[in-house]
């Protein structure tokens, strides 16, 4: 039996421990900045539906219940500004998704998945698990007229770069992909999260016209809803890619559990905590991306979303060490991609005091 780990990218986390230990050391304790994890309070209303469903001793729905398939399909239409008849699946969070989608979608040996040249490592992951090559792209010319390409990756706000694709990208994008019949997934994890430019969903009418035909977007109420513990997320999008989707999830078992189920009907019936979290990584970004500007950083993009995108112009190994020795944990670029190596990614998930504490350290000289 082969091993299928192998086939894999080192698990990127595992390399930053050295890092993190040095980090552990400052006398004042870490301040870890390194992974989008949130530190802050799930919602009171969220809890209390999760407690109120815990007597759920049946098998859940894979497709979700009527309740959530009725608020995910609100939000996407008043969120994503989408006026047409799409397909909405809950799933295990929003990594689950990625990892698995080409494999569930019929992607195999021979085909090719495109990602951006710097993205979350997963998208790569997914590919590899479904035995897929991949392409790392942002220009659809230098694609070409490969016929092996079966998925295209696009991610707005992204992660770890904070860039906000425009609605006209997005159109070229989806226009592409029908031409040739490939999928475009759109990962919208962060677009609650826009700061100096308002990110559009590959759902809304600006971008489909209400057509979702070989589209799908995937979302996730762990980062806007501090729900990344309740493994959270759901897809929308194409109705055959989504009835595909729930075809295959119900054999695999991938179910999201009923309790969860209830609390991400709330989640989403509710903005008022959305916008409380906003203010809250509002203040931490505006603390952060002035004290890595005093200390001599350069802020790339990050125009919306959960991190701060930052360069010394230099191997970004050295400028995690140098971090490191000020106790502060930073994701290097490399995780991301080749052509990310002199920057790192500065995470706004840490609490207003740690979040201080960086400050106060960046300000010493480097």
């Amino acid at each position: 039996m082969n091993a299928r780990s192998s086939a894999l990218p080192d698990f990127p986390w595992d390399l930053l421990e050295p890092a993190k230990a040095i980090a552990a050391a400052h006398p004042d304790g870490i301040v870890d900045l390194s992974v989008g994890t949130p530190v802050d309070s799930v919602p009171p209303a969220v809890r209390q539906a999760l407690a109120d469903s815990s007597d759920a001793p049946g098998y859940p729905l894979t497709a979700g219940s009527p309740a959530l398939r009725a608020a995910i399909t609100g939000w996407i239409s008043r969120e994503c500004h989408a006026s047409g008849e799409f397909g909405v699946l809950p799933t295990i969070g929003s990594k689950e998704l990625v990892a698995w989608l080409p494999a569930l979608l019929g992607v195999g040996p021979r085909d090719v998945v495109v990602i951006p040249a710097v993205c979350y490592p997963t998208y790569e992951v997914g590919a590899r698990l479904a035995g897929a090559e991949v392409i790392r792209s942002d220009s659809l010319t230098a694609v070409g007229p490969d016929r092996r390409v079966k998925m295209i990756w696009i991610n707005s706000p992204s992660n770890p770069t904070g860039r906000v694709l425009p609605v006209e990208h997005l159109r070229k994008v989806v226009a592409w992909g029908r031409e040739r019949g490939v999928v475009v997934v759109s990962d919208e994890c962060y677009v609650s999260l826009g700061w100096e430019s308002q990110p559009v969903s590959v759902l809304s009418d600006e971008v489909t016209g209400g057509d979702y035909t070989g589209v799908l977007a995937v979302h996730s109420l762990s980062k806007r809803s501090n729900l990344a513990g309740y493994r959270a997320g759901f897809v929308g999008g194409d109705p055959a890619l989504v009835k595909e989707l729930l075809a295959v999830r119900k054999h695999a078992g991938m179910i999201v559990p009923a309790p969860v189920q209830a609390a991400m009907v709330a989640a989403l019936n509710d903005e008022t905590h959305v916008a409380e979290q906003r203010a809250r990584y509002a203040a931490r970004r505006d603390t952060l991306r002035t004290a890595l500007v005093k200390s001599g950083f350069e802020i790339s993009h990050s125009e919306a979303g959960l991190y701060l995108w930052a360069t010394r112009d230099e191997d970004c190994w050295a400028t995690v060490d140098r971090l490191a020795r000020r106790g502060i944990l930073a994701a290097p670029g490399a995780f991301y991609g080749p052509s990310a190596a002199r920057h790192v990614r500065i995470a706004l998930t840490a609490t207003d005091e740690r979040v201080a504490a960086a400050a106060d350290r960046l300000a010493e000289p480097f």
